[in-house]
C-alpha cells in the first residue's frame, strides 16, 4: 500500500512544486543525486572511476510537453558528454536518456522529435567513445521506446535497452532483443502499473526477474543486471557461471547512494559494476520512486523536509 501510494505521488505535479520549495536537507538529496549541474555528475563519475566503478548518468526530468524544454535537455546531455570527454572519463561513463525528457510526450510528432534528439546525443556519445542507454518508463511508452531503439541501433548498435521484469510482456521482449551485441539492462520496474499489464506481488516480480535473467544469460547478448536484491545478485552470479559467461561479458548496475559497500565488494571481486548517477534540478519524481522501492527511506526524507537546517 505504501509503495503504491508513493508511486502515485511521484507523478503528481502540484506536490512536486510544493516539495521543490520545501526546506529539504541537502544531505538527503545528495545521498541519491549527484548535484544540479553537469560538473557535479562528472565529478561523482570521476570519484567512482577512481575506485574501479563504471557509471551511467541521467539528467533528471520526464514527461516534458514543451519543445524548448526537450531541446534544453538534449543540450544538457551534450554538455555532459563534453565534460566527460574533457575529464578523460568516456571509457568509464555512459549516459542514460529518458525519451519523454527529450520530446516523446509531445503531441503529434513527439516520437520523431525524441528520435532526433536522441540521435544527436548518440552521435555525441559515439564521437567521444562512449554509449547511450534508453531508460524505460511506464508501460504506455514501451512500444514507442522500443521503436526508437530499433531506429537508433541501425546507426548506433551499442545503444542500450532497458526492460522491466514486472511487465507480463518482458520475457518475450528479452527473447526478441537478446542477440549478439545487444546491451540489455534488466530492472524490476519503478512505475505504478495496472494489474492488466504487470505483476503486482513482489514475489511474482522476483520470479519474473529470474526468468528474464535466465533468457539473457543463455543468449549472446550483454546482460546488465540492475538490482540491489542480495538474492537476485547471487542468482545472477550462478546463472552467469552456468552459462559460462566470463566476468566482463555482463555487468551489475546499482543506483548511486544505494548499497555502496556492495558495489565496491562486487567490483573488488572482479565484477563489472556500473552506478546509475542522476543529476539535475528535477529530483522529485526520482526521489519518490526511490522511497517506493525502499519505504524505510521515507522517514529520512520526511525528517529532512521538516528540518530547518
Amino acid at each position: 500500500m505504501i509503495r503504491r501510494t508513493l508511486l502515485t505521488l511521484s507523478r503528481q505535479k502540484k506536490i512536486q512544486e510544493i516539495s521543490a520549495n520545501a526546506p529539504i536537507s541537502r544531505s538527503v538529496v545528495s545521498r541519491f543525486i549527484a548535484g544540479e549541474a553537469e560538473q557535479d555528475a562528472v565529478g561523482v563519475a570521476g570519484d567512482l572511476a577512481s575506485e574501479g566503478l563504471l557509471s551511467t548518468i541521467d539528467h533528471l526530468g520526464e514527461d516534458i510537453e514543451d519543445r524548448g524544454q526537450a531541446d534544453y535537455t538534449r543540450e544538457a546531455y551534450l554538455r555532459l558528454l563534453k565534460g566527460l570527454d574533457q575529464a578523460g572519463l568516456a571509457a568509464a561513463a555512459e549516459v542514460s536518456v529518458k525519451l519523454s525528457a527529450v520530446g516523446q510526450a509531445l503531441p503529434g510528432d513527439g516520437e520523431k522529435f525524441a528520435l532526433d534528439n536522441a540521435r544527436a546525443i548518440c552521435e555525441a556519445a559515439t564521437a567521444i567513445g562512449t554509449t547511450v542507454t534508453l531508460d524505460m518508463e511506464d508501460h504506455t511508452t514501451t512500444d514507442s521506446t522500443l521503436s526508437i531503439l530499433r531506429d537508433l541501433r541501425a546507426d548506433f548498435p551499442n545503444t542500450g535497452a532497458v526492460l522491466q521484469a514486472c511487465l507480463y510482456r518482458t520475457e518475450q521482449d528479452c527473447r526478441d532483443l537478446a542477440y549478439e551485441g545487444s546491451r540489455i539492462r534488466l530492472c524490476k520496474g519503478a512505475y505504478k502499473e495496472p494489474e492488466s499489464v504487470a505483476f503486482q506481488a513482489k514475489e511474482d516480480v522476483d520470479k519474473a526477474y529470474v526468468r528474464c535473467m535466465r533468457i539473457l544469460f543463455d543468449s549472446p547478448c550483454y546482460p546488465m543486471i540492475a538490482s540491489h536484491d542480495p538474492r537476485l545478485v547471487e542468482i545472477a552470479g550462478a546463472l552467469a557461471t552456468r552459462a559460462d559467461k566470463a566476468k566482463g561479458t555482463y555487468e551489475h548496475q546499482m543506483l548511486y547512494g544505494v548499497r555502496p559497500d556492495e558495489q565496491r565488494r562486487l567490483s573488488k571481486a572482479g565484477e563489472r559494476v556500473r552506478v546509475y548517477i542522476p543529476y539535475g534540478e528535477d529530483w522529485y519524481g526520482y526521489m519518490v520512486r526511490r522511497m517506493a522501492e525502499k519505504p524505510a527511506n521515507l522517514a529520512l526524507f520526511v525528517k529532512s523536509m521538516t528540518s530547518k537546517s
